[in-house]
């Protein structure tokens, strides 16, 4: 029978839970994903392929469609679609704050990174060299490794966020000025040079979000099987299982 712990024995600034890795042998499930981080995680990967979709759509449009262009509205359902999942993408992104600081500490993981201890870089070289195939077995951690919570802010977070402004900047034109949207955002586009520009750099930080998912599913499938660590089951069930 699986024995569940608590957050009794919290990681330390690596994100490495020493009770955890001490007793190893012990323990058998730590409950790490809090219901809300689940569903926002899933809500998430839902709303990103929405978004990357219709996006590449947007920014290479298709170059004809049959008929008068009267009668066809592809383009505007696409758009519409865009723009439904950003709003979902930014509201859930707001509550992902939230639960940082209502949630365990796990939920805080993703919006900061010691990068002034010491221990927290070893811990990150090791993660570096165990993903080079340099070291046969890293560290156990209950929540995100050391390297992946460095990639998860200053990859994911970052560029959420700057796809968040610079989309919600763009969107604002469309509304014209005095929008909502053109005084939260509007700034963004001179201080970029000029829409153009924004355009660019939105289709650049789409891709930049893309190959983070590649990469990150790739690593979570990894440490599932190399490094005997439920990964993916996690995002479901909300346990991180050590499986000896």
């Amino acid at each position: 029978m699986a024995m569940h712990t608590t957050s009794e024995h919290l990681p330390d600034a690596t994100g490495k839970d020493e009770n955890a890795v001490a007793h190893g042998a012990s323990v058998k499930s730590v409950y790490v994903y809090e219901a809300p981080v689940r569903i926002w995680h899933w809500i998430n990967v839902l709303a990103i392929t929405v978004l990357a979709v219709t996006g590449y759509f947007i920014g290479s449009p298709l170059p004809t469609q049959p008929g008068e262009a009267s009668a066809n509205f592809l383009m505007g359902y696409i758009r519409f679609a865009h723009f439904t999942a950003a709003y979902i993408f930014t509201v859930g992104m707001l509550g992902r704050i939230y639960w940082a600081y209502a949630g365990n500490y796990h939920a805080r993981e993703m919006f900061w990174v010691p990068i002034f201890t010491a221990a927290y870089w070893r811990e990150v070289w090791k993660m570096m060299k165990w993903y080079a195939f340099i070291v046969a077995k890293p560290s156990r951690y209950v929540g995100h490794n050391p390297l992946t919570r460095f990639v998860m802010f200053f990859v994911f977070l970052l560029t959420s966020v700057f796809m968040i402004f610079t989309g919600f900047a763009m969107y604002g034109e469309g509304l014209q000025r005095g929008s909502w949207a053109d005084r939260l955002f509007g700034w963004v586009i001179p201080l970029m040079g000029q829409s153009q520009d924004v355009h660019t750099w939105h289709h650049v930080g789409m891709w930049t979000i893309i190959v983070f998912i590649i990469v990150h599913v790739y690593a979570a499938i990894w440490a599932d099987i190399m490094g005997r660590t439920s990964i993916l089951s996690a995002m479901t069930s909300g346990y991180r299982i050590f499986k000896g």
